[in-house]
C-alpha cells in the first residue's frame, strides 16, 4: 500500500532529505569556531532529563496493567518501587535503587506470584 502512495523517487528524496537535515542540525555545533555556552536555566533543567525520561518509561509499567488501571496490594511492583524509592532516597545511588528494587521484585513475582 505505501508504494501506492510513494513512487521510488519520492521515497528517495525523503530518505536524502531526512540526512541532509539530520546531518546539518548535529553539525551546527562544529560550524563555529567559539564553545556553545547554554542559558543556565537551560543547563539546569537539562539535570533532570535522565530522571525525567527514566520516569516515563518506568511508570506506566508500575502503574497499569496490560495497559489498565488495576492496582491490588499483591502487586509486587507497588512494594518494589516502595523500597527502591526508600533506598534511593536514603543512599542516593542508582545502582543500589536498581538492585534493591529487584532484590523485591524478584521473590514476590517468583516466590508468591504476585
Amino acid at each position: 500500500m505505501l508504494s501506492e502512495l510513494w513512487t521510488h523517487r519520492e521515497m528517495v528524496l525523503a530518505v536524502l532529505g531526512l540526512i541532509a537535515i539530520s546531518a546539518l542540525t548535529r553539525s551546527l555545533f562544529f560550524l563555529t569556531d567559539q564553545p556553545w555556552q547554554l542559558p543556565p536555566l537551560v543547563e539546569r533543567g537539562l539535570r533532570y532529563a535522565p530522571l525525567a525520561a527514566l520516569s516515563a518509561v518506568v511508570a506506566p509499567d508500575i502503574v497499569l496493567t496490560q495497559g489498565q488501571w488495576a492496582p491490588t496490594w499483591q502487586d509486587a511492583r507497588w512494594y518494589a518501587t516502595a523500597a527502591a524509592m526508600a533506598y534511593a532516597a536514603w543512599r542516593r545511588d542508582m545502582l543500589g535503587t536498581i538492585v534493591v528494587g529487584m532484590a523485591v521484585l524478584l521473590p514476590l513475582k517468583l516466590g508468591l506470584g504476585w
